[in-house]
């Protein structure tokens, strides 16, 4: 509409305060000067390995989820996938289904039914104003961090849980607790981990069978989680391991490439409301997790959400202007 410049192939190396008050971005194609800056990196910037990563045998190898392409990239022998939330899940069954061993060492993360009285389940978490929830609404500021429920869209979409991944001949295990002496060990915390994920799934069932009802919609009755069969090693000899891929979500990473450290919180999170820094003038954010909701990183939300900030910055470009 107003032919804005866009740039492709270009790089952000860096940005800078400039003295006048707005900012300098260092890019392969030279330096950019701006009065605001809206940050729209997205919300999966770093990938993350638990501390107990660094235990594992040098010569085996490791990788990050957002490096992995398909089974035939990947070392021959037996993997052990470490997170259980939505891309672990998946990629576990694609394993499996290539013929691989395949162990999952499981986290606390929520399943969910692909498809419920005709309708995809997605479009029953917007109906219930589930992808509407601020943060305000989470137990505390960490649950941002939160496993992506269990779900795929493979072959036509279908239903992934813990329960089905078991069926396929996954071993399941705990959460990873490191190595020793070639073992890699496990905690005994899987029946817990199991059963939390299934009272997730009983409060959003909650949640849709209630407007289901509201709104005279038909819904067919939701079955209860069948028995899980919680049997789970502790310890694993890693010398028939060909990789471990590691799937335990992403982290904001604003810290590494930014000069204000003071502006992002502990998590890595910015300090920000509607998308507006409140600590770093002119400085805006689109795509952050929970940024306003829920919804707020997805396709689903960021349009609603850069709608909001760009008239932030139409405001703040305005007030920046002399004499006002």
């Amino acid at each position: 509409a107003f032919a804005a410049p866009v740039r492709e192939g270009v790089t952000a190396a860096g940005v800078e305060s400039s003295p006048d008050g707005g900012f300098v971005v260092h890019t392969t194609a030279g330096d950019f000067s701006s009065r605001a800056l809206v940050l729209a990196t997205g919300a999966f910037q770093r990938p993350h390995r638990p501390a107990a990563a660094g235990t594992l045998p040098t010569g085996l190898s490791q990788i990050d989820i957002n490096t992995y392409q398909n089974e035939r990239a990947l070392q021959p022998g037996k993997v052990l996938v470490v997170g259980s939330g939505q891309s672990g899940a998946q990629i576990s069954e694609e394993l499996r289904e290539a013929g691989r061993e395949v162990v999952l060492a499981c986290g606390k993360a929520a399943w969910i039914p692909r498809r419920l009285g005709g309708h995809d389940i997605v479009w029953w978490l917007v109906q219930v104003g589930f992808f509407d929830q601020t943060i305000g609404a989470l137990p505390s500021p960490t649950a941002r961090l939160a496993a992506n429920p269990m779900a795929t869209g493979h072959g036509g979409g279908h239903n992934l849980n813990l329960r089905t991944l078991q069926a396929m001949g996954i071993t399941l295990a705990g959460h990873f607790l490191g190595t020793e002496g070639g073992q890699a060990h496990f905690a005994p915390d899987l029946p817990e981990s199991a059963a939390w994920g299934d009272q997730r799934f009983r409060e959003l069932m909650s949640l849709i069978e209630r407007f289901a009802a509201e709104h005279a919609l038909d819904l067919p009755p939701i079955d209860e989680p069948g028995t899980f069969a919680a049997q789970a090693p502790e310890w694993l000899d890693l010398s028939d391991f060909g990789v471990v891929i590691f799937a335990g979500g992403f982290r904001p990473d604003y810290r590494s490439w930014l000069p204000w450290p003071d502006a992002f919180d502990e998590l890595g999170f910015p300090f920000q409301r509607d998308g507006v820094s409140t600590i770093v003038p002119g400085l805006f954010f689109v795509g952050v997790h929970f940024l306003r909701t829920r919804k707020s990183s997805l396709f689903l939300g960021v349009g609603e959400d850069a709608t909001i900030v760009a008239r932030h910055v139409g405001s703040h470009l305005k007030s920046r202007r002399p004499n006002g």
